[in-house]
């Protein structure tokens, strides 16, 4: 599908022994100088994660060429669709167009993959686009507890992968009507008989810490799928684990007075917390918990993803490495 205009080739910097294109801040807004900006500063406002300052100017920035640059793909996409089933003979219908993205706890991919989808949505020819969290797809608390996992949420092995893959399947295969179970992030738990349905969307975006993982080995050998087999794209959000402890951190700081300050929370006894205290706490739960499944799981899944956007420590985007075509 190529989609690389002659502007992107003279904009950006290219090693010769490197299968991505880089590009700096200055090199990446030009790409759509002239494409219109369909957010407001209120819709950022609603959209941006906690501990995430995304403004317009950001948006403005990053995420507006690349949504620029999803487009392309997706209508890319379609014609060679079109032209495959010209090619057979047979009339296929049209199967959703699937954006991964990935990253570590607290880097801001919740806050990506929001903009991503009402950009997308705002485009037009592309009414629909759906956002699934692999959060559903963990196993509740009494299955982790069972198993012997709940200090290992978040990693690879806490996730139902059987569960995620037939969903991706299903929608890959154009099913009218697909299910997933719903996360809370209150309770920290799977929400019992409740589902969210996705009908056959013109972009499905789907965001997780490991949906970048390759497929792994079953006990007899034979091959398995990965998530990321279903993708068209994918997108790893990357800051140095320094900056990340130091927004996670802040991050549990601003929940002790939020989310954590609800009766119903998982984390309620978190709120009486001193600030000393909360530092002390969220650092040893980064320690043990997000930074090893960042250091052995996510971050080796890097390198897999069609665009790497980095950000600098006030969380702003300053190189994107697109994989060449």
């Amino acid at each position: 599908m190529p989609v690389t205009s002659p502007q992107a080739a003279t904009s950006a910097t290219q090693p010769a022994t490197s299968p991505f294109l880089e590009f700096d801040r200055a090199a990446w807004s030009r790409l759509s100088a002239a494409t219109p900006q369909p957010l407001t500063s209120a819709d950022i406002d609603r959209l941006r994660g906690l501990g995430d300052p995304v403004d317009l100017s950001e948006v403005d920035t990053v995420y507006r060429p690349l949504s620029r640059l999803l487009s392309l793909y997706v209508a890319s996409s379609r014609r060679l669709g079109s032209v495959t089933s010209t090619f057979l003979g047979e009339r296929m219908g049209r199967t959703p167009f699937v954006i991964g993205v990935a990253g570590s706890v607290a880097v801001g991919k919740s806050t990506t993959s929001r903009l991503l989808r009402e950009m997308l949505r705002r485009w037009s020819g592309m009414p629909r686009v759906d956002l699934v969290t692999t959060d559903g797809f963990l196993h509740p608390n009494a299955e982790l507890e069972r198993r012997g996992l709940m200090s290992r949420k978040g990693f690879p092995e806490s996730y139902d992968q059987r569960a995620l893959l037939r969903f991706l399947s299903a929608v890959k295969s154009g099913v009218p009507e697909v299910t997933a179970p719903v996360y809370d992030h209150l309770t920290y738990d799977i929400v019992p008989g409740r589902e969210i349905t996705v009908h056959r969307p013109d972009v499905l975006i789907v965001e997780g810490l490991n949906v970048l993982q390759p497929a792994r080995t079953t006990a007899d050998g034979a091959p398995s799928l990965a998530v990321s087999d279903f993708f068209d794209f994918s997108i790893y959000v990357d800051a140095r684990t320094s900056d990340v402890r130091r927004w996670y951190v802040n991050r549990f700081l601003s929940l002790r007075e939020t989310a954590f300050s609800d009766p119903r929370s998982y984390f309620h006894r978190y709120a009486a917390l001193s600030d000393e205290e909360a530092v002390e706490t969220a650092t040893r739960i980064w320690g043990s918990i997000n930074e090893p499944n960042l250091e052995e799981n996510i971050l080796p899944t890097r390198g897999r993803a069609s665009l790497v956007l980095t950000k600098s420590g006030d969380h702003r985007m300053h190189r994107m490495r697109l994989r060449k075509i």
